[in-house]
């Protein structure tokens, strides 16, 4: 079978697009743009920088001899959408990165007499990142948004319902359909049972009340179905009108597609946020909240553990040592492993894993020897890490199978991330070629939709992987534990 496929990763910094033929997985295109920062930002222009990415790879649609056979989306985890009755917005999005709802997380958990309810009924317990909690947050400090909404749904089902819709709204945005979505998006919700895949809105009635029963809520999808067809002519000259929309996902659930991870695998990935995940055929209840057991975008599962802190501490070092990226790295590879006691705790943007949303990052262990631009660059990249390889032990507590970590994200081609990662845990560490990952699931998912069949792992791979065998420090995890505990008791 023949044509392009189109996978579309809608992110918190930026949307990626790209397109890839439907047979070898090739890479024929591809473009971005940027969304505005923030913590709340209006879903209209997250549409708007799609549109600009599309309309890029406009020429290069057209000039490829091949129709466009399905696209799909994928994008950033928990936001929460809200719609009236006329499908317009009610009030901005706010984003998983919003920890305003820590406390209304908290008090969730409270009145459920504690976190095993919630683990149990969800596979997660909430936390501010959760669309749950946020949807308290909004019932508590915006009762006039929340009268005013018919309907929630998620970044990813927001997007594919704007490409369905033809309509449009007063100020030219798309007027959105009733949306759809698949069950590994929606079991970041915090009112979804990712086991019997459907709605719990006993849990959303503990976070907005009586509203919960008659608000409408997307239509979950099978993993290889199609959402609908694109319905919009002012995309790409019409090239996409009739394209049918797969299912789409979140974008841990889309990224785990792009690697074609496997059993035994945890992908590490190096973005905004942190996170580690493995692909499970198992369900996992973690009453403790570190693993949030959400679904995949095949029908299995995806016990992810998230941290908020990630390439971000390397950007805000380099900045405050007065170094590009490149120097960043060499500095810490001329730091001794442990940096001579130096630990940073990166809780720069608070904390999700551990649940600490109003933490802040502390620097332990300065002396004149190790208060140096080397030690300071070394103690940020353990500590990113360590974090993480903390991550990688909640899922084994889990019964995770760990045979390897993939090492994805811009940090991961960092050479002092790479050699870090080897020190902090005790499997082998593959680090793929660069990709976009969560816009080839898209992609993939894409393809999966218009073929019946999943791409197999080699689908689009280009460059060889790196790989890198353990050679754990063990001094680097402790000073790094004692140090967070020290702080931060359990």
């Amino acid at each position: 079978m023949s044509g392009l496929v189109v996978g579309v990763d809608s992110s918190t910094q930026s949307v990626k697009v790209v397109v890839r033929d439907l047979e070898t997985g090739v890479l024929i295109g591809e473009a971005r743009r940027p969304h505005p920062p923030g913590t709340e930002v209006d879903p209209r222009e997250w549409w708007s920088a799609l549109t600009q990415a599309v309309a890029e790879l406009t020429g290069i649609l057209r000039t490829a001899g091949r129709p466009v056979t399905g696209l799909g989306v994928a994008a950033q985890q928990h936001g929460l959408v809200m719609l009236g009755a006329d499908g317009e917005l009610t009030r901005a999005a706010l984003l998983w990165n919003d920890t305003r709802a820590a406390a209304a997380a908290a008090s969730l958990v409270a009145e459920a007499r504690g976190p095993a309810m919630w683990a149990q009924r969800c596979g997660s317990v909430p936390v501010a990142a959760f669309t749950v909690a946020k949807a308290r947050w909004v019932a508590e400090h915006d009762p006039v948004a929340l009268a005013a909404t018919r309907g929630l749904c998620l970044p990813h089902d927001w997007l594919t319902a704007c490409l369905a819709s033809p309509h449009l709204s007063t100020n030219g945005a798309p007027r959105v359909d009733p949306p759809t979505t698949d069950r590994g998006d929606a079991s970041g919700t915090g009112y979804f049972d990712p086991v019997s895949a459907t709605y719990d809105r006993e849990l959303l009635a503990l976070a907005i009340g009586d509203r919960a029963w008659d608000l409408d809520l997307p239509r979950v999808v099978d993993p290889a179905a199609h959402a609908g067809v694109i319905a919009r002519t002012d995309l790409a000259d019409g090239l996409l009108d009739g394209v049918p929309l797969s299912a789409g996902t979140g974008d841990n659930m889309a990224a785990a597609l792009g690697t074609g991870a496997r059993t035994g695998d945890v992908v590490v990935s190096l973005g905004t946020s942190g996170t580690a995940y493995a692909v499970s055929g198992t369900p996992t209840q973690d009453p403790s909240g570190a693993v949030a057991g959400f679904a995949d975008a095949t029908g299995g599962f995806l016990p992810l553990v998230c941290t908020l802190n990630a390439a971000r501490v390397l950007d805000a070092t380099a900045e405050l040592l007065g170094l590009d990226q490149p120097q960043l790295a060499a500095a810490a590879l001329s730091a001794p492993a442990g940096a001579g006691g130096c630990v940073l705790l990166p809780y720069l943007d608070g904390e999700r894993t551990p649940n600490l949303p109003d933490a802040t990052g502390t620097l332990f262990g300065l002396t004149r020897e190790t208060l140096t631009p080397a030690m300071i660059a070394r103690a940020a990249v353990e500590g990113m890490l360590c974090g993480l390889a903390d991550a990688v032990d909640a899922l084994i507590a889990q019964g995770v199978a760990v045979e390897r970590i993939l090492l994805i994200g811009g940090a991961a081609a960092s050479p002092a991330v790479q050699e870090v990662a080897r020190t902090v845990v005790n499997v082998p560490v593959i680090v793929p070629p660069p990709a976009e990952y969560v816009a080839d699931g898209a992609a993939r998912q894409a393809a999966w939709a218009v073929s019946g069949v999943i791409p197999p792992p080699d689908w689009g791979t280009t460059g060889d992987p790196v790989s890198l065998d353990p050679m754990p420090i063990g001094r680097v995890r402790e000073q790094y534990a004692q140090a967070r505990d020290r702080l931060h008791p359990r």
